[in-house]
């Protein structure tokens, strides 16, 4: 236990630093969904491992480990009772962050759906009369499709397609699940931050591609981004930012990426192997305690 119960946060070092180059060089969908998963599975090892960590504050409060004490028998502390101390700290604040996630994201979602009230259960696109450029994919049952007035007008027809098709993508590929994940494994692990990151920019990467090929013309798909970055005020429509919507520009004028499925396995690995490493800890804990108390 003494070193497997710290890889998951060693883990969450090395998570951050791969996932720009792999954002870069392997296809979005892909990417998107490995780096997710391992994210995940990093976030729970890493949660689990501070409260392995914690039983170092156990010490006489148990009632059998206090009987193993009066018996005389051997119960070595797993680690320091100052890391136990610092780990149940920590765990208070991954509990308090992840709380205030769920209710923001619960508050967003609530906030999108009330902006499509009063129209038809069938109703895909709805257009709301605004100044302001937006555009936003409200999943649920149905997803929707919310775009304002302003958006529309400041695009051509083939780019609305465009548009359309964009915001369809991340209703059938349930991008908002994948961001909901991510987001939920950075806020109990902040080092975690710089995936949300990545996958966030990957699922508009993964419409934009989409998009292409249902319009089937990448130069028109780039150039209704650009329109749109132009008009909308940054992180409204199509998720813009200045430079993210440049890096997604200058992706659709080059080639589709390939599917590297070695990378995307090896990034999967080290959710994986995080979490082995986790239950590892978890069964050199029980043994120690085990051969303590018998």
């Amino acid at each position: 236990m003494r070193f497997d119960v710290y890889t998951p946060l060693l883990v969450s070092l090395l998570l951050p630093l791969i996932s720009p180059v792999i954002a870069r060089r392997v296809a979005p969908a892909l990417a998107a969904r490995v780096l997710t998963a391992a994210a995940v599975l990093t976030a729970a090892a890493a949660t689990w491992s501070l409260i392995l960590l914690t039983t170092a504050l156990l010490g006489e409060a148990p009632p059998v480990v206090r009987e193993a004490h009066e018996d005389g028998r051997p119960l070595a502390d797993p680690v320091p009772e100052v890391i136990g101390l610092a780990a149940c700290l920590a765990l208070v604040m991954v509990v308090w962050r992840v709380q205030r996630a769920v209710r923001a994201e619960r508050r967003t979602r609530r906030a999108l759906r009330r902006l499509c009230e009063g129209h038809p259960r069938d109703t895909e696109l709805v257009v709301a009369a605004c100044e302001v450029p937006q555009a936003f994919a409200i999943p649920g049952r149905p997803g929707r499709i919310l775009v304002t007035s302003a958006m529309l007008g400041a695009l051509a027809p083939a780019e609305r397609r465009v548009l359309l098709a964009h915001e369809r993508a991340h209703l059938r590929h349930r991008h908002g699940r994948l961001v909901t994940a991510v987001t939920l494994a950075a806020a109990a692990n902040p080092l975690l931050a710089p995936v949300r990151s990545a996958v966030t920019f990957l699922a508009e990467r993964w419409a934009d591609e989409r998009a292409a090929t249902e319009v089937g013309d990448r130069d028109t798909t780039a150039r209704a981004l650009a329109r749109a970055a132009l008009s909308a005020r940054p992180g409204c429509a199509l998720n813009f930012a200045d430079r993210a919507v440049t890096r997604r520009i200058a992706a659709l004028q080059t080639a589709p990426p390939p599917s590297l499925w070695p990378a995307a396995a090896a990034v999967l690995a080290l959710g994986v192997g995080a979490a082995l490493f986790a239950a590892d800890a978890t069964d050199d804990l029980v043994r120690l305690l085990f051969n303590a108390l018998t």
